[in-house]
């Protein structure tokens, strides 16, 4: 795992970049040649991002969006750090625990900034990627835009609650039907299903996204701030308790020999062989 403890990015090991002008602090997944695949590192560096904007009060509104042509295509696993170690089974379970634990504290940063966050996708959102977006108070989606939760046909459990928002936004059913399959959704049906709030051909999502943001830059920072506070408060009830579970429910299905099945028949482009241990 990475040094969670460093607060500076080096340069040239940017996962994400933060620009901030009139009114919008602009949130970029900028590592395009790995389709912005997730790591620790990313997750390190999101905290950092976020918690300066937190406290910037030229910055309203956030828009997250991605260079490249996916948003985020799920776990970079030819990243450094990625395999948590143990002495044992055990103490290797109560490390992911932890480890998944310091994730969603740092996912927590960003979706609980007083700033309204607005999500603009592009194509892959998958894994982790489709939790980073469904953490964002908007969702702006591309046509080409492809949103999965993949982690039950790798032998794992969704990491970092993907599956409870997907519930809180269109449903329990759907938010089974999504992470017990990994099937892949189009667009047009995360917009029928409340995941997208505005989808647009790809050649407008940037404008799209950033008029958005800009349209509510311009409002009353203190109304803003407060609207965003109550819906969320009231949403989001019963997600503290459940993200507990979530982290369990993790670090034992990434310790598993099914986990390491299920990556290894990845690699090998065959169909896994899950036996439930």
């Amino acid at each position: 795992m990475i040094d969670t403890v460093t607060t500076e990015i080096a340069e040239g090991e940017e996962r994400l970049r933060l620009e901030v002008a009139d009114g919008i602090a602009v949130l970029t997944l900028c590592r395009p040649e790995k389709l912005n695949g997730w790591s620790w590192e990313s997750t390190r560096q999101l905290g950092l991002l976020a918690d300066r904007i937190r406290f910037d009060p030229s910055a309203r509104v956030v828009l997250l969006r991605a260079e490249g042509r996916s948003f985020c295509a799920g776990i970079d696993v030819t990243a450094p750090g990625g395999a948590i170690t143990g002495d044992s089974a055990a103490q290797r379970t109560r490390n992911y625990y932890e480890g998944i634990r310091w994730v969603h504290e740092r996912f927590a940063v960003l979706s609980r900034l007083p700033q309204p966050v607005v999500a603009a996708v592009q194509g892959h959102c998958l894994g982790f990627g489709f939790e980073l977006a469904l953490m964002a108070d908007v969702r702006v989606a591309a046509e080409d835009a492809v949103f999965a939760l993949p982690e039950a046909r790798l032998g794992v459990a969704v990491d970092a609650g993907g599956d409870l928002r997907v519930a809180r936004e269109a449903g329990a059913g759907w938010a089974k039907l999504l992470a017990l399959t990994g099937r892949r959704i189009d667009a047009a049906t995360a917009e029928r299903l409340g995941l997208v709030q505005l989808r647009v051909p790809g050649a407008e999502l940037d404008a799209t996204a950033r008029a958005l943001a800009a349209e509510i830059a311009a409002n009353a920072p203190l109304a803003v701030q407060g609207i965003k506070r109550a819906v969320d408060s009231y949403v989001d009830a019963a997600l503290p308790a459940a993200l507990d579970g979530v982290a369990m429910n993790a670090a034992l299905t990434l310790t598993s020999e099914d986990c390491r099945e299920g990556y290894g028949a990845g690699a090998s482009r065959r169909t896994p062989r899950f036996k439930g241990a």
